[in-house]
């Protein structure tokens, strides 16, 4: 790719002539802020594009820069600077895959759709990464997620809601709920899933049971399907949710408890009593006061 750049050619070229080889849905705000800037400054970086012929005509495949190429489009103007470069339909491909993802500007399955198709053209997972800038062990783990439909994992993994290797012991753990368990615990152990994220953690995996492991409308449509079998998983978890909820709310009143009987303790040695007064930490709030001395407010 870099000779590509070196043998390339700055040229203005007309808008109508250039084709895009892989367009992609943009997030419509983000589009209208590339209309208004190039409308207010003008375009401060050129398209990247490759020539092409098609029974006697010529026009140009774009590269990088559809962004930029459909603002143009719709500000009205006929030509566009575009650096002009001879690469063959793969290595555009591969040229424009590496841009987003330097940019991170794309929407999580469209990049992850964009490994798979490397895959799928021959390149191993080693070579990818190699053109990618992405490590070898990701790319491995993207599209073992890739080849079973895991796009709820896929994009949570994209996001950094889920580590990779978490998503991939979810996913052989299947509906072990105990084996589930362990995968977390391993994950929060290894302090990569803490706090929010293993939140969201949790919510993905519910969902990915109940809706499915894909995100489109009919996935989720035939995922709803209610069986004897779904029923009481959903049954068993909910018990054992119950259940869990109740150990820890023994633990925290025994925590209480504890806490209650040692102040009550220190609270008859008068010159610990003295030492709170010195340091003004002798008020005490009223529901742990009603714990330490529940005779004084029975009278």
């Amino acid at each position: 790719m870099k000779p590509a750049h070196r043998n390339s050619t700055l040229k203005i070229l007309p808008v109508a002539h250039i084709r895009v080889l892989n367009p992609r849905e943009r997030n419509q705000r983000v589009y209208d802020g590339i209309v208004e800037n190039i409308k207010t400054v003008g375009l401060k970086k050129p398209v990247i594009v490759t020539p092409r012929q098609a029974d006697g005509e010529e026009y140009y495949l774009l590269v990088c820069g559809e962004g930029r190429l459909n603002a143009l489009r719709t500000l009205g103007e006929e030509n566009i600077p575009a650096l002009v470069v001879e690469v063959s339909d793969e290595e555009a491909f591969i040229m424009s895959l590496v841009e987003n993802i330097a940019r991170r500007q794309y929407r999580p399955l469209e990049i992850l759709s964009s490994i798979r198709q490397l895959f799928d053209k021959g390149y191993s997972p080693s070579e990818i990464s190699t053109k990618t800038g992405l490590t070898s062990t990701y790319v491995s783990g993207i599209l073992s997620l890739l080849k079973q439909g895991e796009e709820r994992l896929l994009v949570a993994v994209e996001k950094g809601t889920v580590p990779l290797n978490t998503a991939l012991d979810i996913v052989a753990a299947g509906d072990n709920d105990r084996e589930l368990q362990s995968a977390m615990q391993d994950a929060y152990e290894a302090g990569t899933l803490r706090g929010k994220k293993l939140q969201l953690t949790r919510r993905i995996i519910e969902r990915r049971r109940t809706l499915g492991a894909s995100i489109s409308r009919r996935a989720r449509r035939k995922s709803v399907d209610v069986t004897k079998s779904s029923l009481v998983r959903v049954y068993e978890r909910e018990v054992e949710r119950k259940k869990l909820t109740l150990k820890k709310s023994d633990l925290t009143q025994q925590r209480l408890l504890f806490v209650a009987r040692a102040l009550r303790q220190l609270l008859v040695d008068e010159n610990f009593v003295n030492l709170l007064r010195a340091e003004r930490l002798d008020v005490m709030p009223k529901y742990l006061a009603d714990r330490v001395w529940p005779e004084k407010v029975a009278r």
